[in-house]
């Protein structure tokens, strides 16, 4: 640029790279299964190449198996009365003359970088907007908006915009989903949780839900969450996140190890490790080596921090399931909401809203109130939960524990426990009893004592 030229640099792009990938197109359909995984329609610089892109991908979805060429891709674009704009025929003739390259994958991904690069400069755009309206009283709010813009100017989502979505199209997907279900004959629709009879009664975790454990101190709902985080992480594969607001994470290693090893965590802590203990950790550790289970037990200052560390592990690993230990010991933000009633019921809203925009299953773990131990009945109700009837109210799935034993040590019910699930969305509620084995850690399906 010279001296005194005021004109704007042109946003990150590659004419070259763009032209590169329409053509290997229009030449192979592996280029297509290739290009197809990597770009979207937005992400071509230049609307020609988009609409051209667009072209190409209806032709190779008919039916009629019939292969992108020049003249099928002009004669769609045509119909659309889209052929001008995209270059005209002769400048599609021209795509698929030039000489050809094997790079189609690494322009591929040179074309989803720059259009990156342009959705950051944008984001950044917004947010240096956002700083002019800052006041001490929308800090947060600006804060998570300024967060969600970088969030989403960085995701291969494809939901990045908000659209509404008529009925008709709405319906065909959930006859699919539905057909779908129903085709795998008997196997999990959600993410299992481990135990059959709840598996029975909810089909699995979903992407979206928000799942509320809750119980008295030392009923053992650090426990269930953790057993929910083994199933799905050790023994699904499925990349999960524990964010322990308060436990350490060589503490979590531990229990972790407990259950999966079935060797008593009192030994591991005593120092009283038998040969036995050994062998069985041994055998158990290259498993739980593996699992892609990520643990933050970051000393949180708020639920902002959460939600950020909770979105840049879906960002990296495709995580699948996140639990948060527990949400009475969260604050919001960074200044103080009306009351702590207010607080809560503000992290329930959110979280429900992160599981949806994750689509992830969101456990949330939180403390019952002291009502229990001043009814007879020791047994807990949906409305003990503590601080807040948001909890309840944003919950797809609220499941409390119950132990006996807790209350009354010679109980004919020792070593059981009750799963009160107390709020089902989707489904009945019932209570299920399982095995609790608190020498390790855990808590198993009765059959499996």
């Amino acid at each position: 640029m010279t001296e005194g030229d005021t004109t704007a640099a042109p946003p990150p792009h590659d004419l070259d790279a763009e032209k590169t990938v329409l053509r290997a197109m229009l030449r192979s359909t592996t280029a297509i299964a290739d290009v197809v995984e990597l770009l979207r329609y937005e992400d071509f610089y230049r609307r020609a190449h988009g609409l051209i892109y667009l072209a190409i991908l209806e032709i190779y979805a008919r039916d009629e198996g019939e292969d992108p060429s020049p003249s099928s891709v002009a004669e769609l674009l045509a119909k659309r009365d889209e052929l001008t704009e995209a270059g005209g025929q002769t400048y599609l003739q021209s795509l698929a003359s030039a000489p050809a390259t094997k790079d189609w994958v690494k322009d591929a991904a040179t074309v989803a970088g720059m259009a990156a690069m342009r959705r950051m400069m944008a984001a950044a755009a917004r947010i240096d907007d956002l700083t002019a309206e800052v006041t001490a009283e929308n800090v947060d709010r600006l804060l998570d908006t300024a967060e969600a813009e970088i969030f989403a100017a960085t995701s291969r989502s494809r939901a990045r915009i908000p659209q509404s979505h008529p009925l008709s199209d709405v319906m065909e997907d959930t006859l699919d989903e539905i057909e779908a279900i129903g085709s795998r004959r008997g196997e999990m629709a959600g993410i299992p949780t481990g135990f059959r009879d709840l598996d029975a009664l909810t089909g699995g975790l979903y992407p979206g839900q928000l799942v509320v454990l809750a119980g008295r101190a030392a009923m053992g709902t650090s426990t269930l969450a953790l057993d929910l985080l083994r199933n799905a992480a050790i023994k699904h594969n499925l990349p999960a996140a524990l964010f322990a607001v308060e436990a350490r994470r060589v503490d979590v290693s531990m229990r972790l190890l407990a259950a999966e090893s079935r060797v008593a965590l009192h030994h591991m802590r005593s120092g009283t490790m038998t040969d036995d203990d050994w062998t069985r950790l041994a055998r158990r550790m290259p498993d739980v080596s593996a699992a892609p289970l990520f643990i933050q037990d970051d000393p949180y200052s708020n639920f902002t921090e959460l939600r950020a560390h909770c979105r840049r592990l879906h960002q990296q690993h495709a995580l699948k399931l996140a639990v948060v230990d527990d949400v009475q010991l969260l604050n919001y933000g960074t200044r103080p909401l009306g009351s702590r009633y207010e607080e809560v019921s503000e992290i329930a809203r959110n979280l429900k809203y992160l599981a949806k925009e994750l689509h992830i299953p969101v456990i949330a773990v939180s403390t019952l109130n002291r009502g229990p131990e001043q009814r007879t009945d020791k047994r807990p109700f949906i409305s003990d939960l503590r601080d807040s009837g948001a909890l309840e109210d944003h919950a797809d799935l609220v499941v409390l524990i119950h132990r006996d034993d807790a209350y009354e040590k010679e109980s004919p019910r020792a070593g059981e426990a009750d799963l009160i699930v107390a709020k089902h969305r989707y489904g009945p509620t019932a209570t299920i009893t399982v095995a609790h084995q608190g020498h390790y850690g855990r808590f198993v399906d009765m059959a499996q004592t």
